[in-house]
């Protein structure tokens, strides 16, 4: 049933849980967002027929929790979850893995040896050395988090002893791959990222609601094409199912969300890499774009302006970043790529035309301020009775 069909309140709470399960593709009662969980519930037809007809996403819902299975992001590595580095995430299915052979209750240390032991079977190299027991730890936290295991007695910590419960509902629903389909890890993942029923429509519209920017030439030809016919139509379906706002440019579409709740990744933002990286942009989008419209950005001119930035306002950002120029660039680059304003080429870095939107325009020159002038004393101001005392 489209949103259009419903009255204005059932229309407002189906866009409402829509948004809520794009953010938490599962919704738990005892999770973040749980109070909502009700309302999904009374919702779920419209919600199901929501999610298959616009995005071909299959939408389970129970009393206890929602699960919204998207697609997967194929390639792309700029959306996952930041408290997980690649070896969190081997673990993470490694863990997945041995749960399904496991009783409701298991000690952690057992778990972690049969987690080592899934490992050393599927050829992963393990080093029982500080950053192998944060990967793991990190992996074990990120399942406690989606309340598929809970600490029972003790904490996670693959130093420490402690008795673990896990929800053997919530564990069924995790994987959304079509796993036994795939050959080999490299067909999962194309298997995963396999466009809805609809093709091109369901593909692109995916695109425009899971990133920030999608660029016309990031597209094959006919999904490119598709999208510039049909922007107009697409940005008002995008508003009035997810709330979405869109802008149409030249170089492609950016959705963005007027409330931050579905926004994972802030810019401009307030942390140190945010506001270096906004700042620098006027200056690396300075040079002539090449042939594909790219602006190459040179390492060394992002040291420069990284420098010149941190010398202009000494005080304003965060030394652990400040101190080590090289990992600030690094840092600065990584946002942008995940932003999807930068991409990384065999030449080096380029910048997409589309970061111009963000390039901000400053009231004057910033002085440094190791070298204001230490402000003159103010004249003794006159007043009415000066004339009258004297």
């Amino acid at each position: 049933m489209p949103v259009e069909d419903l009255s204005e309140i059932d229309a407002q709470n189906v866009v409402r849980c829509a948004r809520t399960l794009l953010r938490r593709p599962l919704l738990r009662s005892d999770g973040p967002d749980g109070e909502l969980l009700t309302l999904v519930y009374r919702h779920r037809a419209a919600l199901q027929d929501l999610f298959a007809r616009l995005l071909g996403y299959r939408l389970v819902v129970e009393r206890r929790y929602a699960r919204l299975y998207k697609s997967g992001p194929g390639h792309d590595d700029s959306r996952g979850a930041n408290a997980l580095s690649p070896r969190g995430y081997a673990y993470l299915a490694l863990t997945l893995a041995v749960l399904t052979g496991v009783g409701r209750q298991v000690l952690l240390s057992r778990l972690v040896a049969d987690i080592r032991s899934a490992a050393a079977e599927a050829g992963v190299p393990v080093v029982d050395d500080m950053t192998d027991r944060r990967a793991l730890t990190a992996a074990l936290r990120h399942l406690v988090g989606l309340g598929v295991l809970h600490e029972t007695e003790g904490s996670v910590d693959v130093q420490a002893e402690a008795l673990i419960t896990f929800d053997t509902d919530l564990l069924g629903h995790l994987l959304a791959g079509p796993v036994a389909e795939a050959t080999s890890p490299e067909h999962l993942v194309a298997l995963a990222a396999r466009p809805g029923p609809r093709g091109v429509e369901h593909a692109v519209r995916r695109l425009l609601v899971e990133n920030p920017v999608v660029r016309y030439a990031d597209l094959p030809p006919d999904q490119a094409e598709w999208l510039r016919r049909n922007q107009r139509r697409e940005s008002a379906l995008l508003e009035s199912s997810f709330g979405l706002r869109t802008e149409c440019r030249l170089e492609g579409v950016l959705a963005s969300d007027p409330e931050d709740y579905l926004t994972d990744l802030y810019f401009p933002g307030t942390s140190t890499v945010a506001r270096i990286a906004l700042l620098a942009l006027p200056e690396l989008l300075s040079g002539e774009p090449d042939a594909d419209g790219l602006h190459p950005v040179a390492r060394e001119a992002l040291l420069a302006e990284c420098e010149r930035l941190v010398l202009d306002h000494p005080t304003a950002w965060s030394r652990q970043f400040t101190d080590d120029r090289d990992r600030l660039a690094d840092e600065v680059l990584e946002l942008l790529r995940r932003m999807g304003l930068a991409v990384s080429t065999a030449d080096g870095w380029r910048l997409a035309p589309t970061a111009h939107r963000w390039c901000p325009e400053p009231d004057g020159v910033p002085e440094r301020e190791a070298d204001r002038p230490e402000p003159a004393p103010e004249p003794p101001s006159w007043s009415l009775f000066d004339e009258e005392n004297a």
